[in-house]
């Protein structure tokens, strides 16, 4: 499973990077595309045909080569994001993970991936500090200061677990119950950034 999402986000990543040139050779042409993978998809084979703009033979076949490249790196990830669904469909685990609110598809799998032996954890709070979800910690004189999250730990599941919570964050904009409003007091309090940590912190407590 971390070999799937290994290969997976370096698929992403490809992807990313390849849009970014093909918008890239567009703009020095003057024909800008919205952001996005979207666009792309819909309207650049149309902005290669077309009589319209300025674009050379070389030009048109060039961009056909990387729009061909793009819906290969996109049906390399509907894939993987299948074999991903396949994998949850049977395990019972990954099911329980995806009743927590913010955790989806990929952050069941690769959290029940990388932590195997949960038991071996006192509480959640032992799982954040794998994953660097804790504040450091700077001891002088007797006075103990917090600092920033110690980030230890794999950037790829953090990243994933920070992603989900922004998106509880993102609906708790309605604050009709008593966490949302938690989460919103939060905010106001410490900004998005660091509420999205403690909202991670929180979802691994309910994981645990």
């Amino acid at each position: 499973m971390q070999m799937l999402h290994r290969i997976r986000s370096q698929a992403v990543k490809q992807r990313t990077a390849l849009s970014n040139q093909i918008r890239g050779f567009l703009a020095e042409n003057g024909i800008v595309l919205p952001r996005g993978f979207l666009p792309i998809r819909s309207r650049l084979q149309d902005v290669i045909e077309s009589a319209e703009n300025q674009l050379s033979f070389m030009a048109r076949e060039l961009l056909s080569e990387l729009l061909e490249e793009f819906h290969k790196l996109d049906a390399r990830v509907d894939r993987y994001n299948r074999k991903i669904e396949q994998f949850i469909q049977q395990n019972p685990v990954c099911q329980r993970l995806m009743q927590v609110e913010g955790v989806g598809p990929l952050t069941a799998t690769i959290w029940w991936a990388t932590i195997t032996e949960p038991h071996l954890f006192k509480n959640g709070r032992g799982v954040a500090a794998l994953l660097g979800l804790v504040p450091k910690q700077h001891s002088s004189g007797g006075r103990t200061t917090l600092l920033g999250v110690s980030k230890r730990g794999d950037p790829y599941v953090r990243t994933l677990l920070i992603h989900g919570a922004r998106t509880v964050i993102k609906y708790a904009l309605q604050g009709k119950t008593a966490q949302q409003r938690w989460i919103m007091e939060k905010v106001e309090r410490s900004g998005v950034n660091k509420t999205a940590i403690a909202v991670a912190r929180v979802c691994h407590q309910l994981a645990k």
